[in-house]
């Protein structure tokens, strides 16, 4: 049973199509809305119908699952040859668990604060005999004000006239007064807003008038542009380290761009019958792990995330060993040469367990609690600071007995088709279909060093995306988003590295006309060193 095509649609559509349709003038589009709408609602009858299937796996088919945690897909599991597990209860928190201490707080400025009376050397004021000293342990306190993002001042500018010839001896302005109008970090605070949490121009202009400080759409959009292309050499730098990465993670979601869905409508409806053209727009995640360091690329427009994962690994140095390549286990995810080492995301294939735990609980509580054992060990293995190689030989010790072994996941799956427990087309078989045909790509990390469990970065680091496209619904030009994909890889790119993104953009800015002198300086990792250097000179 085939799911239908998704059915993207707003709810002003649909009233429009239901109004031609009384009026017995449908327009050609509609007929494939309708094609769609017809084939969803015989799906969910024949979902309903068919046997097993509960109101609460229909629920998870259509808005997706609240978790996927073992403890909440299947309560008081009994795990293979334990006891089952209660089901836990939260303990009620202790006083002042949770309060960040102030090491957190690591964007905050600081200000030392001495004795206002006494100072190191002092005789004690209590005691009359003994000598202060400093602690080195200073009393810390916090204090948080708020500010609007973007403020601004005026400066008044005192002009005295001389009575006599009447000339006029005005004020000069103070440093702090700027050349210019706009300071060069608003820019950054603007794409930071726009790219990194979400925010629509028409929001922030909204945010800005309500502050006392307007800044039109049109203004921001002039801003953010000019520092998109100052940016230019410090992304093909991104791009170019991506290529040299040792293992490479991608994943896409569906974008809309105004300026190629025009481009799509006019090569439909100039297609020769029985022509079938590309109508997919995507956003492409990218993440390359780099030695100790972890680059994000994204990449929006009608090529898919092989494809663009191809284009990076064109630069790719020829005397490197082929990388990882951790997707999903779609095609279009696959690049198009063979240059890679081929895994699959676990989660993945666990998660067709998930959804049909309540149909099958014996035998999706078997694989849900091996896979949480094979992913405790690798936790294990983080926590304990393993290198790729004492991970590998971690995993084949701990983890290859469970998945591979005489009374492994894999025999015992096997064994379900060959003494036919499981039919092939069930939910079941499908689930373990899906897992049986993909195992060697799943079961990557037990044969080669590094090689990650599951996707989950890549569909971590698209939620940017996906944010962006739910409050802003579309980019208007292919430019439009290219400088959205821009700000999106340096930002999250900053994240992972644990930097402030605004001081690293600031920054570039600053140094703009040294960034095509050496790109590879300014990393979010390195570019604090290269701007003291610079500053020092």
């Amino acid at each position: 049973m085939k799911a239908p095509c998704e059915l993207d649609v707003d709810e002003a559509r649909l009233d429009a199509v239901s109004r031609r349709l009384e009026q017995r003038c449908l327009e050609p589009e509609d007929y494939e809305l309708l094609k769609v709408v017809i084939n969803t609602v015989g799906y969910l009858r024949r979902v309903i119908m068919e046997k097993g299937h509960s109101i609460q796996r229909l629920l998870r088919m259509i808005f997706g699952a609240h978790t996927e945690k073992t403890d909440s897909v299947v309560p008081g599991r009994t795990p293979p040859g334990g006891h089952a597990h209660p089901v836990t209860t939260r303990k009620k928190k202790r006083k002042g668990h949770g309060r960040r201490g102030v090491g957190a707080y690591w964007g905050a400025g600081t200000a030392c604060v001495s004795h206002q009376r006494l100072a190191p050397g002092d005789v004690c004021p209590d005691c009359g005999k003994g000598k202060l000293f400093d602690t080195a342990r200073p009393a810390v306190l916090l204090r948080l004000v708020a500010q609007p993002p973007i403020a601004g001042t005026v400066f008044k500018l005192q002009k005295l006239r001389c009575a006599l010839c009447g000339k006029i001896h005005g004020a000069t302005p103070p440093p702090e007064a700027g050349a210019e109008k706009v300071a060069p970090n608003v820019a950054v605070m603007l794409a930071i807003l726009r790219y990194g949490y979400g925010l629509p121009m028409n929001r922030i202009e909204q945010m800005q008038e309500d502050y006392g400080v307007p800044l039109p759409a049109g203004t921001q959009w002039e801003l953010i542009r000019e520092h998109a292309r100052e940016l230019a050499p410090i992304l093909q730098e991104y791009e170019r380290q991506a290529a040299s990465g040792e293992v490479l993670h991608n994943d896409d979601t569906t974008a809309r761009i105004l300026e190629l869905e025009k481009h799509i409508r006019q090569t439909r409806a100039e297609a020769t019958a029985g022509e079938k053209p590309r109508t997919g727009i995507f956003t492409t995640g990218i993440i390359a792990q780099c030695k100790q360091h972890m680059i994000a690329l994204f990449k929006s427009g009608r090529q898919h995330a092989g494809e663009n994962l191809q284009d990076v690994l064109n630069n790719r140095p020829n005397n490197l060993p082929p990388p990882i390549q951790m997707s999903d286990g779609l095609s279009r995810n696959k690049p198009a040469s063979t240059s890679t080492i081929q895994a699959n995301c676990n989660a993945h294939g666990r998660r067709g367990f998930v959804a049909i735990a309540d149909d099958f609980p014996q035998e999706c509580t078997r694989v849900l609690e091996t896979m949480r054992q094979v992913y405790a060990f690798d936790a294990h293995a983080r926590r304990n600071a393993l290198s790729d190689e004492q991970r590998l030989l971690f995993h084949q010790k701990h983890s290859a007995p469970l998945l591979n072994g005489p009374d492994g996941l894999k025999p015992w799956l096997e064994s379900l088709f060959n003494s036919r427990q499981v039919e092939p087309n069930s939910s079941m078989g499908k689930a373990i279909n899906y897992v049986l045909k993909r195992w060697n790509k799943l079961t990557l990390f037990l044969s080669h060093p590094g090689a990650p469990l599951d996707n989950n970065i890549a569909e971590r680091i698209l939620k940017t995306a996906i944010r962006h496209r739910n409050n802003s619904l579309f980019y208007r030009t292919q430019n439009g988003a290219h400088v959205g994909d821009l700000f999106m890889s340096l930002i999250v790119t900053c994240r992972m590295a644990r930097v402030n993104p605004f001081d690293y953009l600031s920054t570039l800015r600053r140094f703009s006309q040294r960034l095509r002198d050496g790109p590879s300086q300014w990393m979010p990792w390195n570019y604090k060193t290269t701007a003291a250097a610079l500053s020092g000179n």
